[in-house]
């Protein structure tokens, strides 16, 4: 055991002297070489694979160009519209370019995404739990109001009394990673006992083919039942209430400095914030925006657990 001590020391003892010859001639290495010493000196073991690449790569080139992303819910062209504003207001805020990168497909977007190459995010609260947890991401702003999701079906279903009676039967809904989705599955946890999707598009679209047979039981936002479904005289009846969840925000990632924060949230909620995201509320039918806190999305990455990417 001596000798294994003895070898810890002389480690140290050379890492230390290292770092120390690198911090007094800058003209050796940057910081960024600095930093990558320590990293690699005190990364621990454990760590998951996804975090460590992706705050490897979020932390290097701190000069470079920060970039912003969202989900591929539109066109190029609609996307850059919603955007756009939303970018060139964050880079004059913190005098730093900011770009956005459009993403075409729910892989290439998962993947980017959790390896640190977005340092602004505009998504789901599932997602924004997964990179408080996994990659050191801050939600500074979110859409007011919570998302509450249901999964209902039809009153003359005699054979569907409870949320279990659903496996191996259709259900329609959005495909996976939509968060109503992932509600739905989250109550499943046995991968040979799951609901049977059948994939639709838009929340209305989803309770008429449910009341036109296409599926024994769908799930939407609770506004939409109540748009669609309410009153003595309902036709359909709830299986499952999910508990309310904060609805999409927007997140930093590390290479935004933590005293930043604070003049982005004063910033994305004044007069001159509000016009620069008009059209992203618009897209949302929203009200203004309202400072976000990170437990709020506590535990939420849960809900990807399922997915490719987010393990």
């Amino acid at each position: 055991m001596h000798w294994r001590t003895s070898i810890m020391k002389i480690r140290n003892l050379l890492f230390s002297s290292t770092l120390a010859l690198f911090m007094c001639h800058p003209a050796l290495a940057d910081q960024n070489e600095i930093a990558k010493l320590a990293r690699v000196s005190h990364q621990p073991a454990s760590e998951p694979l996804a975090t460590a690449t992706g705050l490897s790569k979020a932390i290097s080139n701190t000069n470079g160009e920060l970039v912003f992303s969202a989900p591929p819910r539109g066109s190029y062209q609609e996307e850059v519209a919603i955007y756009q504003p939303v970018v060139d207001f964050l880079s004059k805020t913190i005098g730093r370019k900011v770009t956005f990168q459009y993403s075409d497909n729910w892989l290439s977007y998962s993947k980017e995404m959790t390896v640190g190459a977005y340092d602004f995010v505009f998504d789901g609260p599932a997602f924004n739990g997964w990179r408080i947890e996994k990659i050191s991401h801050t939600p500074l702003i979110k859409l007011p109001s919570d998302f509450v999701f249901v999964v209902i079906t039809k009153n003359d279903n005699s054979r569907i009394k409870q949320l279990k009676d659903l496996a191996g039967r259709k259900v329609c809904a959005h495909a996976p990673p939509n968060l109503g989705t992932l509600t739905l599955q989250s109550q499943f946890d046995n991968p040979a006992r799951q609901p049977w999707l059948v994939e639709v598009k838009g929340w209305d679209s989803s309770y008429k083919a449910m009341m036109e047979g296409k599926c024994v039981a769908t799930v939407l936002p609770i506004n939409n039942l109540t748009k669609n479904d309410k009153g003595p005289n309902r036709e359909t009846r709830t299986l499952y209430q999910h508990k309310a969840m904060p609805n999409q925000a927007l997140s930093v990632g590390p290479r935004i400095a933590p005293e930043l924060h604070a003049k982005l949230v004063k910033a994305l909620l004044s007069d001159e914030g509000k016009l620069a995201t008009a059209k992203l509320r618009n897209a949302y039918a929203s009200k203004d925006f309202v400072p976000a806190r990170r437990d709020e999305y506590a535990g939420l990455g849960t809900l990807l657990s399922s997915s490719l990417y987010y393990h």
